[in-house]
């Protein structure tokens, strides 16, 4: 099978763990739900830092031509993933998921990622992981593989896992196209999100459809950039009327890391997607996923949904 067409766009990559000069590798499936056909987003995980058990952290997966790509591994990525696939998504079996693309480092859009290397290498990924993201994806990555070296000597040693299955290639990236298959294209761009020195959006674009994911960010024409009239945005949110009562400092941290509704109104207007998705939504106390939908649409007159995980479009 022709696994790949291009890797090298990359300003850094690098080789973590124990791993050769293994190719890159997206492993195409062949099978696909008879009543399911094209490129769809599937939300795995709409939920915020806060433990709540109905929304893991957030994950957003592409699939298309019979492969599947992640954006981001918040808590619970590979049992959505597998939940997904139960529900006939068979492009998210979760051995099969070969690649993923980190917006930023913060922990709940990465602590997943421990999850995401060894797990699916446990039942039977046999190929390396691509990893695509900013600057410390790297470091981040050679200690997890350092932290979990017992666990890959004794699987190794006792045959329970295939060889190379738990490597990882991780790949930090730089703003341009940044991976490149005969199912998609992914371009990153730079967003902004509080303090961080880097953090990104990414644009997916297949023979059918283009979908942009936002990651966090704080308003930026850099979504409207990369939409443009795209088939999907999927962009976080938070309540503007809950923010707007909150003490001045909780009110300058949520302006200088994320979007409100009122801002997004604004941007999407200029964006133009076909479909609005809001995730990684933070709602505050007692506000619903309708109630924040009704303050979205006060400003919005587009298609907009609010996502739950598990949710496809």
């Amino acid at each position: 099978m022709n696994r790949f067409l291009a890797m090298p766009l990359l300003a850094h990559g690098m080789l973590v763990g124990f791993a050769s000069a293994a190719s890159a590798a997206t492993q195409a499936i062949d099978a696909k739900p008879a009543s399911l056909s094209g490129t769809r987003v599937v939300i795995l995980g709409t939920g915020s830092p806060d433990p709540d058990p109905d929304n893991s952290g957030p994950a957003v997966a592409v699939v298309s031509g019979g492969a599947a790509y992640l954006v981001d591994c918040g808590p619970g990525v590979v049992r959505r993933a597998a939940a997904a696939k139960r529900k006939g998504i068979a492009e998210l079996a979760v051995q099969n998921i070969h690649v993923v693309f980190i917006t930023h480092l913060h922990s709940d859009h990465t602590v997943g990622f421990p999850d995401l290397i060894f797990t699916p290498w446990v039942v039977g990924r046999s190929e390396p992981l691509e990893a695509y993201g900013p600057r410390g994806l790297a470091d981040m990555t050679k200690y997890i593989e350092k932290a979990w070296e017992k666990e890959i000597e004794v699987r190794l040693h006792d045959g329970h896992a295939p060889h190379s299955g738990y490597e990882v290639h991780a790949h930090e990236i730089e703003p341009g196209i940044v991976y490149k298959d005969k199912n998609v294209t992914v371009s990153a761009f730079l967003v902004p999100h509080g303090s961080w020195d880097q953090a990104f959006g990414y644009k997916f674009e297949a023979p059918d459809r283009t979908i942009v994911i936002s990651g966090d960010t704080r308003p930026t024409d850099a979504i409207a950039k990369a939409c443009n009239h795209c088939d999907v945005l999927v962009h976080e949110v938070y309540s503007e009327a809950r923010v707007s009562k909150l003490p001045p400092g909780q009110q300058e941290y949520s302006r200088g890391f994320h979007t409100s509704t009122t801002e997004l109104a604004k941007e999407a207007g200029e964006a133009h997607p076909r479909l609005l998705v809001l995730y990684h939504q933070m709602y505050g106390r007692g506000m619903t996923y309708e109630q924040l939908l009704d303050e979205m649409k006060q400003d919005y007159s587009g298609n907009v949904v609010s996502a739950r995980d598990l949710d496809v479009y």
